[in-house]
């Protein structure tokens, strides 16, 4: 089995450079993301503001022969969404938009819900345990954690609050490669799997649903929805290990460590 690779400061250094231009894109989408703009849009914009102005390669773009940079998963889509000139995005929507970006040889990957004009209250409140769950996980981060401490805390919130963790999906170590060891699940028990050392770097990205926790690939053979066709919810950053707990590499200008 690979080992988990520790980043060495000149790789942490342009990976957190990564982390912070991913986070601009985020900013640039935030006035764009409006009812009637189309899926395609988002993912033609992104594109164009990653290559031309931030000078920056879209990692996802030719990863497992996707030819996207991005995935836009709506309502009862869980992941891996794929943007569609047809799919106008509808007052009420909720969306994830998962995007990756490449900087000096170091990937960073982070997603961020989008509430579309005006969304019902238990739409929102999905998508504010689910930001907040990933921050339980976040928050267990440190030296002499174990990646079950991680999963524990995330899944532990989650049922807490009446929802299911999806299962077939999760975290990844990510540096060099955009998928690299460890596999970081967002469901555990304490004190279980891999113990967490200073420099690794991997996503925490727990994927939320209203209902049940079964999942289905469309028949395009990449998207991802529940079963009870019920909402689903994903966040997601890059995190590195650091000597007495986490730094978040895609933190978002404006955005808070949640007390």
């Amino acid at each position: 089995m690979p080992s988990i690779i520790i980043k060495t400061a000149d790789e942490l250094a342009r990976q957190r450079h990564a982390g912070e231009l991913l986070a601009s894109v985020f900013t640039m989408l935030d006035g764009f993301i409006v009812p009637g703009v189309t899926t395609m849009a988002i993912n033609d914009r992104v594109e164009d503001f990653i290559v031309n102005q931030l000078h920056s390669r879209p990692a996802s773009k030719g990863q497992y022969d996707f030819p996207y940079v991005l995935n836009t998963s709506v309502n009862d889509v869980v992941c891996h969404g794929i943007p569609k000139e047809s799919e106008h995005l509808k007052s009420s929507a909720i969306v994830n938009v998962d995007i990756t970006l490449e900087k000096d040889g170091m990937i960073a990957d982070s997603s961020k819900m989008y509430l579309i004009g005006d969304v019902s209250p238990l739409a929102r409140q999905l998508v504010k345990k689910t930001y907040e769950a990933m921050w339980k996980g976040i928050k267990a981060v440190k030296p002499g954690a174990t990646l079950g401490d991680i999963g524990h805390a995330i899944q532990s919130y989650v049922e807490s609050n009446g929802y299911s963790v999806v299962r077939e999906y999760c975290g990844h170590g990510i540096g060099k490669e955009m998928h690299e060891e460890p596999s970081v699940l967002h469901y555990g028990k304490p004190g279980e799997g891999a113990v967490l050392q200073e420099g690794m770097v991997f996503t925490i990205e727990p994927m939320v649903n209203q209902g049940g926790s079964r999942i289905k690939t469309k028949k395009d053979g990449w998207t991802v929805v529940t079963r009870d066709k019920k909402l689903s919810a994903q966040w997601e950053h890059t995190i590195a290990v650091t000597a007495d707990g986490y730094e978040v590499l895609t933190l978002r200008p404006g955005e808070s460590v949640p007390g």
